[in-house]
């Protein structure tokens, strides 16, 4: 027991009990009083340490993740390993898929795996990447027999898109059919579409429209519209609070796993780099030297008073970049105009999908009222996954893999595979 616990239960003792008499008793009799009184005490802090003990030995264990997470498992002494771990080991292929539209041809990376089942066509969460879904796949691909899409949304991961800047819901579902039509033509297999935040309000607006004519189900992951709502007015606060830099891929991967924002390090390890991207300019020291150089000789034109300012300025933001290389591949701050078309309305869009329909939350506090009636009069099967962020699929890939692969052959949408029932 630490100095601090033992200063705490001694707090809860009561004082020290006055010795019997005042001027008669004798210092042996003191003594004893004393020896006594100390014995007891110890005695009640042997029994607090052992109560203390048997809780926290009773307390259930944060999962294990198989894979790397075994592998990553904190041990005393051992440092954690923060590098990243490429997409391949958790997919079997990658894709870019080219879709033509008045603008022009847009391409979306997908990432895939399986050859039998129906498809589960996955969205990422705003600011995320198609490597989110990486260890789920791993996951639902030895459970059930399935296929997997994990797609980049536009200005997001590796897709590229002539028109970037245009985030709105209904632009972004029309990307989600153009995909699919792209892939599978006019016979699509049976699809579900599995979303997180943003990508569970863009499947949601995908079914609702009929954007995908063999959809069989539709899952949300921690999106619901009233929270998703209450909090829009804080997060730009949020995103200021981030890191607008890293020094290093292992660096981003390190803060998003300290900062909670992903609490699996396995899955950090993948997704991170779907999240950031080298700043532009930034491909060796020569060509950061001729940056700044041709910064100053510009700058020199300007007027003596600004003069010192602007240099001193672009030269310590393209010291920043050279020291920190790695920046976010797109700046949500700047995609604001579009958050409320994501989520107002969204739980009756949810709920008058004719689909059978899944529910996955971090928390039952984040339902709101529509949802909970919904809930209630069975129009929809939902779980509460505890001890995860909001990052449900990436902080517990196991038990979101285990609910959907239950959610698959509840409804005889796919065949149970090694043993899973």
């Amino acid at each position: 027991m630490s100095a601090l616990e033992k200063s705490m239960h001694l707090g809860r003792l009561p004082s020290r009990p006055p010795l019997p008499g005042s001027g008669g008793s004798q210092s042996g009799a003191k003594m004893r009083m004393g020896l006594i009184y100390l014995f007891e005490r110890q005695s009640y802090i042997e029994k607090e340490k052992t109560e203390i003990n048997s809780f926290t030995g009773s307390l259930p264990k944060y999962p294990q993740q198989p894979g790397l997470g075994q592998a990553e498992a904190r041990s005393p002494g051992r440092k954690r390993d923060f590098s990243p771990v490429p997409w391949s080991q958790y997919f079997e292929s990658m894709e870019d898929v080219e879709v033509e539209n008045e603008t022009g041809k847009d391409t979306f990376r997908v990432y895939k795996s399986g050859s039998e089942g129906p498809v589960l066509l996955l969205l990422h969460g705003g600011g995320h990447s198609a490597l989110s879904w990486a260890v789920f796949t791993a996951a639902i691909i030895s459970r059930v027999q399935c296929r997997i899409v994990a797609l980049d949304l536009r200005s997001h991961g590796e897709t590229k898109v002539k028109n970037s800047e245009d985030l709105s819901a209904e632009t972004m579902a029309k990307d989600v059919g153009n995909v699919v039509e792209a892939m599978y033509g006019d016979l699509p297999p049976p699809i579900m579409l599995i979303g997180h935040s943003m990508g569970g309000a863009i499947a949601v607006h995908t079914a609702s429209s009929n954007l995908v004519p063999s959809l069989l189900g539709l899952c949300m992951i921690d999106v619901v519209e009233g929270t998703a709502m209450d909090a829009l007015n804080s997060m730009q606060n949020f995103l200021r609070g981030r890191p607008k830099t890293f020094k290093s891929l292992e660096n981003a991967i390190e803060w998003s796993v300290k900062s909670g924002q992903i609490r699996n390090l396995e899955s950090a390890r993948v997704s991170m780099v779907g999240q950031v991207k080298q700043c532009e300019g930034i491909t060796s020291p020569e060509g950061s030297k001729s940056i700044v150089e041709g910064i100053i000789e510009e700058e020199e034109e300007d007027e003596e008073g600004s003069e010192s300012v602007n240099k001193r300025k672009k030269e310590d933001d393209m010291e920043t970049k050279k020291d920190h290389p790695y920046t976010w591949r797109i700046e949500l701050a700047k995609t604001e105009k579009y958050w409320d078309g994501w989520f107002r309305g969204l739980s009756n869009l949810f709920l008058s999908c004719p689909i059978p329909k899944l529910l996955l939350l971090a928390g039952v506090d984040r339902l709101d009222k529509d949802l909970t009636i919904g809930q209630m009069q069975g129009k929809f099967q939902m779980q509460v996954l505890p001890q995860c962020g909001h990052a449900v699929h990436e902080d517990a890939p196991d038990k979101v893999a285990e609910a959907v692969a239950t959610f698959l052959i509840r409804h005889r949408f796919a065949e149970p595979i090694g043993g899973f029932q």
